[in-house]
């Protein structure tokens, strides 16, 4: 049961310190949508994707309502769509077509953003799998609600190679076909390593093929809250500091267990996980940044900050895990540079490079998220970050992630806008030396020796 001092503080964590329920996101299977036809495979989509999510977003507004607990976003994942595409695609242009279905059924059913537009490629690459890969420049441009995932690596498989090369030369192209919106595909487009099935946060949520038909996963986020709750021990020693983050969590978590039942009891659909990732908005006040600075630092990027993001995120981890039963997704700490007015402001000062981002990501949530670099980036130097961030992932068997928007016609110094969540960056300088010849090689990077467990 939840006490009246439990709502008393929820209240107060709502109300001040920017507290959200971040998304509700249905998971839907589309397997049992396979088709050879084109149109009929298309119609299936549509027609499970808008039955099932049918009163997703009604049913979060009324436990909105009820509750007094915001929920920024309503959201879909299903099926990586070359699972299910193979028999009836041919050519980068008929998925082209389901990307447009699956846009047409995410506006049907009212929600923000539709993931799964993806391909899962870690140890090679079917015809499916290229043609998907091929076609997401022109999907992406071409639709407002769908996003994009590609994993090309795992601890068990290794990195395959040519998908690095080839995510690098997509990403170009994406940038290309969306530079009227300050290359906007890119922003919902992400490279994968170990990506998880559940994950609920865009721009990288699919529906795994061991998850249920139906499923509710929740994603909370709450860093206002931990930066809030920092400041009343701000000096304290290192214990102190730990517990406060770990009870700070287990309450923001609290939170969205309570909406995920409500969600899956009202729906009919089965409750999946509960992702608690603290993931900052461009609002003032909802920051990683501000909170590593509480910490201590003067800025982040400074030394240390690697060691204040281990302790963040660790503590985060086991606070949610003491208050669900099923934790899961990408739990931990983001850190991505245009959604965090405190990245933002340490970027353009200088102080945050992205060498040190990239330090940063071996032991946060996810990875180099939402980097704007300058435009006349090489595909290959794109591939060669891709690649640096998969292999901390593959090596330390946690899922890594890459976000990149080549600001097309924009160099250092410049900034690229969003709107909304996706908030603004700074264009980062890219070490100018090439990685060319590396890049070229074809095959895989094997798995390392740690991954033979059984």
């Amino acid at each position: 049961m939840i006490n009246i001092q439990e709502v008393i503080e929820t209240n107060e964590m709502i109300l001040h310190e920017n507290l959200d329920v971040r998304t509700i996101t249905m998971g839907i299977s589309l397997l049992d949508c396979t088709d050879s036809d084109l149109d009929r495979l298309c119609d299936k989509i549509f027609r499970k994707i808008t039955e099932k999510a049918r009163n997703l977003v009604s049913t979060g507004r009324a436990i909105e309502a009820e509750f007094g607990i915001p929920i920024v976003n309503k959201r879909i994942s299903v099926t990586p769509v070359s699972l299910i595409s193979g028999a009836a695609c041919r050519r980068p242009e008929d998925f082209v077509k389901i990307a447009k279905t699956l846009d047409a059924a995410a506006e049907n059913a009212g929600v923000n953003f539709l993931g799964g537009f993806s391909a899962l490629v870690s140890k090679g690459m079917t015809p499916a799998d290229e043609l998907l890969i091929r076609s997401i420049p022109q999907a992406l441009a071409c639709t407002e609600k769908v996003c994009s995932s590609v994993n090309v690596g795992s601890t068990k498989t290794g990195i395959n190679m040519d998908a690095v090369r080839l995510m690098g030369e997509i990403i170009r192209e994406t940038a290309e076909a969306t530079e009227d919106s300050d290359c906007l595909g890119c922003a919902k487009l992400v490279v994968f390593c170990n990506a998880p099935d559940d994950n609920p946060f865009m721009a990288g949520a699919f529906h795994g093929v061991t998850e249920p038909d139906v499923v509710i996963n929740v994603g909370v986020s709450g860093p206002g809250v931990v930066k809030h709750a920092l400041e009343t021990v701000r000096g304290a020693d290192f214990e102190t500091l730990c517990e406060t983050i770990k009870k700070t969590a287990f309450k923001v978590t609290r939170v969205g267990q309570l909406v995920a039942q409500e969600a899956s009891r009202r729906l009919g659909v089965p409750f999946g996980i509960i992702d608690l990732s603290l993931a900052p908005t461009p609002a003032v006040g909802d920051s990683v940044a501000d909170i590593l600075e509480e910490i201590g630092l003067e800025s982040v990027g400074a030394p240390g900050t690697t060691a204040a993001l281990a302790l963040l995120n660790d503590q985060v981890k086991k606070g949610g895990v003491m208050a669900s039963s099923y934790v899961g997704g990408l739990s931990g700490a983001f850190i991505p540079v245009s959604e965090d007015q405190g990245m933002i402001r340490a970027a353009e000062r200088g102080a945050l490079t992205l060498e040190k981002l990239e330090a940063m990501t071996c032991v946060c949530s996810v990875g180099l998220d939402m980097i704007a670099i300058p435009g006349d980036t090489a595909a290959a130097s794109i591939s060669g970050i891709i690649a640096d961030e998969m292999a901390i992932g593959m090596v330390n068997q946690k899922t890594t992630a890459a976000r990149l928007i080549p600001a097309i016609g924009k160099k250092v110094g410049d900034s690229v806008s969003f709107g909304g969540l996706l908030g603004s960056a700074p264009v980062m300088p890219v070490n100018r030396y090439s990685c060319r010849e590396f890049i070229n090689r074809k095959g895989r990077i094997p798995a390392p020796v740690h991954s033979f467990k059984n």
